[in-house]
């Protein structure tokens, strides 16, 4: 049996993260089945996904990063980095778990396990000094998790994932033991709490589903209990309606479902255990592993049953039309005045973050109020409105409406500032935003195929290091029926390039070619300035200097930036050219595309010029040249 941590340490982190995003991976469908509550809009597991994909991606950043710090400089002796990849701190990991979760959390659900691992990092990054942490500071840590997040919801409410983190952490602490031990009774007492959701909630008793929030919670801490143990718990005992087992088959009376565990001290057994099969309540064919069970879909009259409950998510349900998420850089004493301002607009008012970075979550039926009030507390950003009677990206129509018809092509792009993304959408893209250290998931690519709603999609990811990530939803979205193409653009310039040429009523090959080659033809750099001394391909750089990056490596190392550009361009520009394109970014010099145009102009003859503004892009200027 392979080795396993029994404390908890920056790699403990990283194996959780990960095992935790194929839990959910594996549950999506099945969660999205049963979400009933607040909204029955079937999107709770899909939520949970990308928000847990979030955390692990900026886990794996961190981890990334030393590793390239460790890398021997060149003309330096081999090896001289070895071993400063094992250097991650406990709370370098947990921080940075907890930053992605806030700034990629998705859906109420989502948001509120933003805040649960935010709670969790407040106790495990504490000592930054400490490299890892015991079973007692685990149960701290989940019982701090369990109260932050209630006191992120303006309205908490029994039987949700609010129930089910208490009751973790209320198991866990009753544990005197390793981290291994303290996981698994955590995941032993959130398991009974879910089977009870069912009754603490009509709607949910109504539907016969457990919480669908809930439900994901259990996949998470399954995760947790596998990263001690090496081992997959087994999915609980717990249904609705019980059915006798055959002799030898689920877990055994009075068992927890968890191997070696037959009691959480305090807690009774599961509600129904007695013979009861081994899937959650509202799901069928849950497999072994981490709880999830097999992906299944709503059964029959399920989403009728719900509506009937909850209505469609319109005004005239009785429940706010819309939801509106968006993070928020704001002071503390704005965002309580906030939460006011909200909590008088809708319901379902979840506000998680701290230390100046907010992620808010609000049902209402005036998203401009919702928004506005953001602004007057501080500055909004990835602002997202979802309209429940017309459905989200992957429900298509809302209940009662016949689906819209498929569009036979699009485009969807990632661009990395609003400027851009009025660019492309005026062009006919569907547009993911990728702001500044806040790259898109592969999910959020997914839902904006879903949202393009197309049956041929050509895919510009306009980043090198998207690629994977842009190969996942590729592959995702040929999964659910669209054919797509990805172009491997690494710039928004190579994108602008291959946007310029799309021609829909072209045969899709045809059109995919001549994209692909427009793309190809332009070259690209960008100007922006380093943030910390670095080896680079011109030499060192200090922090502050102005890079010049032409084609992904660093060529030009400068004080001034239009001096840096000007250089830049030159380069690119002795190769030949026929037009440049430049993408200003908000701060960018306001002299510098005068400057440019008239040097294209005056020393370069028949070559174009053409400037957009970009937006908050993150590079200062980038540069096209085709």
């Amino acid at each position: 049996m392979p080795q396993v941590p029994q404390t908890f340490d920056a790699l403990a982190v990283r194996t959780w993260c990960g095992l935790a995003l194929e839990a959910l991976g594996r549950a999506r469908e099945e969660i999205d089945a049963i979400n009933v509550y607040p909204v029955a809009d079937g999107d709770t597991g899909t939520n949970l996904y990308l928000t847990v994909e979030s955390a692990a991606a900026a886990v794996e950043a961190v981890f990334a990063g030393h590793e390239a710090v460790a890398a021997p400089a060149p003309g330096t002796a081999e090896g001289t980095g070895a071993g400063r990849e094992r250097e991650v701190s406990l709370a370098d990991a947990v921080r940075a778990m907890a930053h992605g979760a806030l700034i990629g959390a998705r859906g109420n659900s989502g948001t509120i396990l933003a805040q649960l691992l935010r709670g969790m990092a407040q106790v495990l990054a504490a000592d930054s000094g400490t490299a890892h942490t015991d079973g007692r500071g685990l149960c701290l840590a989940l019982r701090n998790a369990a109260d932050s997040a209630r006191g992120a919801v303006a309205h908490p409410v029994e039987g949700t994932v609010l129930s089910v983190a208490s009751a973790a952490a209320d198991a866990a602490s009753g544990v005197e033991g390793d981290c291994g031990e303290v996981a698994v009774a955590a995941y032993a007492g959130a398991g009974i709490a879910l089977s009870a959701t069912t009754g603490q909630l009509a709607v949910l008793e109504h539907a016969g589903v457990v919480d669908a929030g809930g439900r994901g919670l259990v996949a998470v801490l399954a995760a947790l209990v596998q990263t001690f143990t090496g081992e997959a718990p087994r999915p609980f005992a717990a249904s609705v309606s019980a059915a006798p087992h055959e002799p030898g088959e689920g877990t055994a009376l009075g068992t927890t479902g968890v191997p070696g565990v037959t009691r959480v001290p305090g807690t009774t057994d599961l509600p129904g255990s007695v013979g009861a099969p081994d899937a959650f309540p509202g799901t069928a064919g849950a497999g072994a592993g981490d709880g999830s069970g097999a992906a299944t879909r709503r059964p029959d009259g399920l989403g009728a049953d719900a509506a009937a409950v909850c209505g469609d998510g319109g005004a005239e349900s009785g429940h706010p039309a819309f939801e509106v998420i968006y993070l928020l850089d704001a002071e503390d004493a704005a965002v309580d005045r906030l939460r006011d301002r909200l909590d008088g607009l809708g319901d379902s008012l979840v506000v998680v973050g701290g230390d100046g970075l907010w992620n808010v979550h609000v049902h209402v039926d005036d998203a401009g109020a919702a928004v506005e009030a953001g602004v007057e507390a501080g500055r909004p950003h990835r602002i997202r409105i979802t309209h429940f009677a017309l459905g989200d990206a992957h429900t298509g129509a809302g209940a009662g409406r016949p689906p819209r018809e498929r569009t036979q092509r699009a485009v969807v792009a990632v661009v990395p500032g609003e400027g851009l993304a009025g660019l492309y959408t005026e062009a006919g893209a569907t547009t993911v935003l990728a702001r500044p250290g806040e790259p898109p998931a592969s999910g959020e690519l997914v839902e904006a195929v879903r949202r393009a709603h197309a049956r041929e999609v050509v895919l510009l990811p306009n980043d090198a290091d998207l690629r994977h990530t842009a190969a996942a939803a590729a592959e995702q979205a040929r999964a659910e029926g669209v054919r797509v193409a990805l172009i491997p653009t690494r710039s928004a310039v190579q994108g602008i390039a291959a946007l310029a040429v799309h021609e829909p009523e072209r045969r899709f090959d045809e059109d995919v070619v001549a994209m692909t080659s427009a793309a190809g033809a332009t070259r690209y750099a960008e100007v922006a300035v380093a943030e910390r001394q670095s080896w680079t391909m011109a030499g060192i750089c200090q922090a502050g200097d102005v890079l010049g990056l032409i084609e992904g490596d660093v060529a030009v190392i400068g004080a001034d930036v239009t001096a840096t550009a000007e250089t830049v361009l030159d380069r690119m520009l002795a190769a030949g050219g026929e037009m440049v394109t430049l993408v200003l970014g908000d701060e960018a010099p306001e002299t510098i595309a005068a400057h440019l145009e008239s040097r294209v102009r005056e020393s370069y003859l028949a070559v174009d010029t053409v400037v957009y503004r970009g937006g908050r892009q993150g590079a200062l200027l980038l540069i096209g040249v085709e």
